[in-house]
């Protein structure tokens, strides 16, 4: 009975408002008026709730003039292709868009990436060169590794790496993707693009061959060719993808020719080696490049037996770690981490199958309350960490 008395009193309510209406011709128009803002409100919500990634961070990019999107120090594939594609995307919006990198490319992949695709990245010295447009931060989420880093307040943040970073307007962060390049390739398939150098049948707009393949390249880096920290959004993206890439030049960026010294590092890290059950460590001492300790790192782990492995080199007074793993129980991020944690002013972090790290010799030494961290003890503590001592 209770039920039935609230419908009979909803329905004389609606009667009665109705015929105040019919009664009134004003109230009728205010009330037209009220529905049609109310109706428009409603669809205005229903799709910005509806809006996918792509179609938000697309409506970030042309509500700028102009932005600055930024790499982390010494950008590697994955970062400069989703520069690209950030710079892409800002062009269909007539937004203009200026890539920026502090540190260097070095990797004799990173040179080629940016020498065979042609890419024009302008290196900063300070964050301020960057600032003085919105940013838009790609492939990290922390600004770092420039004077006046902590200064960067980014407009968008899309990455693959953990961390606490975000954005005012976007924050994309999804530690499960193997590269940051499907999640860009993502937006572009979102948004209806095809790859490609010319737009199909449809008028839909296409990714350019350079953009396509610099962000499957990017791929490929980042999780060894799909063999390593994938996901199914890099299957995903490698599919769409595909039909865009111009494989000459895909070719000529994965197999570049390699210098002296890289090839000297990786047959040092192979001699120099300690094994512990089925890990390794190696100090290949002081190198040049840098870029080559990673790849030495991977070609350890090709031995027969070894399941988790780490390098370390110094350059200019700073120890490099670059750590590997195929082993389930070891998070090589969190294990480099631990291994140096009590170390002033060390940082360390990454994924489960790779992670990396830099100490300070003069820390290393010991300052202040701290006793000090010697090389072999700093081995000690890495082998401890793979074990899960520490």
């Amino acid at each position: 009975m209770g039920g039935l008395g609230a419908v009979d009193g909803a329905t004389s309510l609606v009667s009665a408002l109705v015929s105040a209406v019919r009664d009134d011709p004003l109230l009728a128009i205010v009330a037209a008026v009220g529905l049609v803002v109310l109706l428009g409100i409603g669809a205005w919500l229903l799709r910005r709730y509806l809006r996918t990634r792509g179609e938000e961070f697309e409506s970030v990019l042309a509500a700028h003039e102009a932005v600055s999107v930024l790499m982390h120090p010494d950008p590697d594939p994955d970062a400069m292709s989703c520069a690209l594609a950030v710079r892409r995307l800002a062009e269909s919006v007539d937004t203009e868009a200026t890539i920026y990198y502090a540190g260097e490319i070095r990797h004799h992949e990173n040179r080629a990436f940016e020498t065979v695709l042609n890419v024009d990245f302008e290196q900063i010295e300070h964050a301020h060169e960057a600032t003085d447009k919105p940013v838009v931060l790609v492939d990290h989420n922390e600004p770092r590794g420039v004077p006046g880093a902590e200064k960067i307040d980014p407009i968008a943040v899309v990455d693959h790496h953990p961390g606490d970073g975000t954005g005012s307007d976007l924050t994309d962060v999804r530690p499960d993707a193997g590269a940051c390049a499907s999640i860009m390739s993502e937006y572009f398939q979102q948004l209806g693009w095809v790859p490609g150098e010319a737009e199909d049948e449809q008028e839909r707009p296409a990714i350019s061959a350079d953009v396509t393949t610099g962000l499957i390249y990017g791929i490929m880096s980042d999780t060894a060719n799909l063999t390593k920290s994938c996901s199914e959004a890099e299957f995903r993206a490698a599919s769409f993808l595909y039909s865009g890439v111009d494989q000459d030049k895909l070719d000529r960026i994965a197999n570049p020719d390699i210098d002296e010294e890289t090839l000297g590092v990786k047959a040092r890290a192979f001699d120099e080696r300690e094994v512990r059950n089925a890990f390794a460590v190696s100090d290949v001492g002081a190198v040049s490049n840098v870029d080559a300790v990673p790849q030495a790192a991977d070609e350890l782990l090709r031995l027969e037996g070894i399941n988790a492995v780490v390098v370390l080199a110094e350059k200019d007074g700073t120890v490099h770690l670059k750590g590997r793993s195929r082993d389930d129980r070891i998070h090589m991020g969190n294990t480099l981490q631990a291994a140096i944690d009590d170390i002033p002013m060390a940082g360390a972090g990454g994924h489960p199958r790779m992670g990396g790290g830099q100490l300070s010799l003069d820390h290393m030494k010991g300052l202040g309350p701290k006793d000090g961290v010697g090389r072999e003890q700093l081995h000690e503590r890495l082998f401890e960490a793979m074990n899960g001592e520490l």
